[in-house]
């Protein structure tokens, strides 16, 4: 019997250390018909120096611009189904895998024949029997989407095959059908969201995502965003989610997600005002209204009503990197 070739697809943006690290524990990988592309997204660093002298015979795409997540992730897609790929496995460059991971997908895709999405247990990589995902689900009373088993070690506890309601977007693997059948990734999104706008997709075709306990992965956490609370990081958040809201609810649910956001958005704004004395509160007014993070909040909304999508401004990119200078001054 023939086996099913695998790509997996690895995008390196400014990052090659960990993407390095990365491709190091895929050539770990067990499975014989496994074929690795790495994709470049228009790095300003050394990457693509870097990554093409450490490996010099797998396919390294060079992006003429940054293309973010989707877009870039798109371009590794069809690259693989124009060379036969049977499934697609895209990976994100901050993690690393364990060597059965494909064996134990395949596996699963092959036992459940109406999955459209498999995705595995992901482990924190500083802290590597912690878990970080087993799935993910949306948490009705919070109005966003969380992880199963976050921050828990792991004792076995979510060691059965699920459906869940979406993927984590680090490590989905994808059967070639599923593609054909429901296309690539939205690059409307740029980053963030676009996994669980994918997952949605598929579930629409009436198709399952899956949780695969035994294929592992560790993961740093988004790194190339800096941390799960940067400015970057929750510009895109707050953008994306009221999108995908618009995208897939129904119209009260859309109310619910609006509603949602914008009272976290004026909580990073009027929490920490002081109103014990006129001039207190209106040093801490200026304060909050100089809060990076605040702000990205804030112009993710806005950004959304003015139907500005794709890339963020610049604004954000430098609202991001004071953050990264002063970030110890602000609250999460």
């Amino acid at each position: 019997m023939n086996k099913k070739r695998v790509f997996t697809i690895v995008l390196n943006w400014n990052g090659f250390k960990d993407t390095i690290e990365c491709i190091r524990s895929l050539e770990e990988i067990t499975y014989p018909e496994h074929k690795i592309i790495i994709i470049d997204n228009a790095s300003s660093d050394n990457s693509i120096n870097e990554i093409s002298s450490q490996f010099p015979s797998y396919p390294l795409l060079i992006n003429k611009s940054n293309l973010g997540f989707a877009e870039g992730n798109n371009i590794g897609i069809q690259y693989a189904l124009d060379n036969g790929a049977d499934y697609v496995f895209l990976l994100n460059n901050d993690t690393t895998v364990s060597p059965g991971i494909i064996d134990s997908l395949i596996a699963s895709a092959q036992q459940y024949p109406n999955t459209g999405l498999l995705n595995p247990k992901i482990y924190f990589y500083d802290d590597p029997k912690r878990i970080w995902s087993a799935g993910g689900y949306w948490d009705n009373k919070a109005k966003c989407f969380e992880q199963f088993g976050e921050g828990e070690l792991d004792k076995g506890q979510y060691d059965t095959v699920t459906p869940i309601e979406f993927a984590i977007g680090c490590a989905m693997f994808i059967p070639r059908a599923v593609i054909e059948r429901v296309g690539l990734l939205d690059k409307t999104y740029f980053l963030n969201y676009e996994e669980i706008d994918y997952c949605f997709r598929i579930k629409h075709t009436e198709l399952d995502v899956l949780y695969v306990p035994e294929a592992k992965v560790w993961h740093k956490i988004s790194a190339s965003f800096g941390g799960e609370s940067s400015p970057l990081k929750l510009y895109y958040t707050f953008r994306n989610r009221l999108l995908w809201a618009q995208r897939h609810l129904t119209f009260f649910k859309i109310l619910l997600i609006h509603a949602s956001v914008y009272k976290i958005v004026f909580k990073k704004f009027f929490t920490p005002l002081n109103f014990s004395h006129p001039k207190k509160l209106l040093w801490s007014i200026a304060s909050s209204f100089k809060n990076p993070i605040a702000r990205a909040s804030l112009k993710g909304v806005i950004d959304y009503w003015q139907n500005k999508f794709g890339e963020c401004g610049k604004d954000i990119y430098l609202l991001q990197s004071h953050w990264k200078k002063t970030q110890s001054d602000y609250k999460k």
